[in-house]
């Protein structure tokens, strides 16, 4: 199946990043440092082409979550960060950027001054209970 370009793609073949570590199945780099939100704020993405979070296959998807993992860790032994956030969009309406699965890892600190997390609410009202919605989603589901 072949994919309408696609910049990280393009990125992870032509191997021109300034990288953060790249392994079998997932890579880290650093974006343009006109769109850093903190130093070393770090993107993971998976080597495979998928679109987000709804479309990974579970192997893609742990294998990608286990390095956001990592790098948030580095930068506490590192950076001395006390904590990072993990931000990802996924979808259609969601302000997914790029087309291909993408986490930001950006570390935190005390003094930092930073307001990464949303603040705006969404209006959207759903037809009936949202948990009981969810809940009989998930009991109904099946895995792939």
């Amino acid at each position: 199946m072949t994919h309408p370009p696609c910049v990280f793609c393009d990125l992870l073949a032509a191997g021109q990043a300034t990288w953060v570590a790249r392994e079998p199945e997932a890579a880290a780099f650093f974006p343009l440092p006109d769109s850093a939100l903190a130093p070393g704020h770090t993107l993971v993405v998976p080597r495979r082409h998928v679109v987000g979070v709804l479309d990974a296959d579970p192997q893609t998807l742990a294998a990608t979550v286990r390095l956001v993992q990592r790098v948030g860790q580095a930068m506490t032994h590192a950076l001395e960060a006390t904590g990072v956030v993990v931000l990802n969009a996924s979808g259609p309406h969601s302000g997914q950027s790029v087309p291909h699965l993408h986490f930001h890892v950006v570390p935190r600190w005390p003094d930092d001054q930073a307001h990464l997390w949303p603040a705006d609410r969404s209006r959207h009202h759903v037809n009936g209970d949202a948990h009981h919605l969810l809940a009989a989603a998930l009991r109904h589901d099946q895995p792939r």
